[in-house]
């Protein structure tokens, strides 16, 4: 099976990182990005560094860059990658937007709907773009000639839609894996209306993942992951809460009254199971295995918990590198 890796956040050097997980045998590395590193300057030194894994962001919001500036900032990383870039984009957060960005976080879905189509045109082959919408306007600049694809982040049933209408991957989050299928009907409802074929849409859904020969330990690294997402993240405790209401519910409450060690202990053995990969390195791989299995998977994202230090990062990059 295909496997992708996010690089932690608090990694130092995303190159080195980059380089290890194409020696493990990943097919892809991807960064997020908030605040401090600029992932397409880290993604194009790991290009350099790197020969045949695919680089990819997830996240860029749609809200710190215009689509043009993504757009070239885009097709000069895989220009220097070969070929090997898939830009991932997605709304983030009010908090990130409107508290370091500046911006209105106002209709969401919009934005992104907005974002992935605009920036897919100047990406593309087409001559001139010009462009009339409610979130940009464009009028009669050169597109780039740039294959590059592109996935949006989509939890609710509004940025689901856009990302039906517009995007060549969708990238989920917090959704627990038996229901990706369900909520991939709706993106699948809203491609074919648009004229677009749904089985051409990657689905590579975020798995929280920690292997450990203590057990304990790694349950404990996912069990705040996701307690980070759902305490700090509206969406991201709409979505659970769908499958957890009460859970996502205490741990919102908990977290957002300063309360963490709460917040993480109100994650129940069964929203972990759900939504993240934790274990033994045996048990870690199984479950992996298993989620890869399903039929609304086409590549799983393992994602490493920050803060959980070199010792388990190492341990889990190397349980669950694919089998040769």
């Amino acid at each position: 099976m295909q496997t992708g890796i996010l690089v932690p956040n608090d990694a130092d050097d995303l190159a080195a990182f980059a380089v290890r997980a194409e020696r493990l045998g990943y097919d892809a590395v991807w960064t997020g990005e908030l605040w401090g590193r600029d992932s397409f300057v880290a993604l194009t030194r790991a290009a350099y560094r790197t020969e045949t894994v695919q680089l990819g962001t997830a996240i860029v919001n749609v809200y710190g860059r215009s689509p043009a500036t993504i757009a070239q900032a885009a097709a000069t990383l895989d220009d220097a990658a070969d070929g090997r870039f898939t830009l991932g984009l997605g709304t983030s957060t009010r908090k990130v937007v409107e508290d370091l960005h500046g911006e209105s976080f106002d209709n969401p879905a919009r934005q992104l709907h907005e974002a992935v189509e605009l920036t897919k045109q100047f990406l593309g082959a087409d001559g001139r773009v010009s462009y009339e919408g409610k979130s940009f306007d464009v009028a009669d600049f050169p597109s780039l000639s740039a294959d590059v694809p592109v996935y949006a982040a989509a939890l609710g049933p509004a940025t689901r839609r856009a990302t039906g209408r517009t995007a060549d991957g969708w990238l989920p989050h917090n959704i627990p894996f038996e229901r990706l299928g369900e909520a991939f009907e709706t993106i699948a409802e809203t491609a074919s209306a648009a004229g677009r074929d749904p089985q051409t849409i990657t689905t590579m859904p975020y798995v929280p993942s920690a292997a450990s020969a203590d057990p304990d330990r790694a349950r404990a690294a996912v069990r705040g992951h996701l307690a980070y997402y759902v305490g700090s993240g509206e969406g991201y405790r709409r979505a659970v809460a769908e499958s957890f209401p009460h859970a996502a519910d205490a741990i919102a409450e908990a977290w957002r009254s300063g309360d963490r060690e709460e917040a993480r202990g109100a994650v129940t053995d069964e929203m972990l199971d759900a939504l993240g990969v934790a274990g033994t390195p045996e048990q870690a791989r199984d479950r992996l295995a298993e989620i890869a299995a399903l039929d609304a998977v086409d590549v799983p994202l393992v994602v490493v918990p920050d803060d959980t230090g070199d010792e388990l990062r190492r341990e889990t990059m190397e349980a669950l590198a694919p089998e040769e």
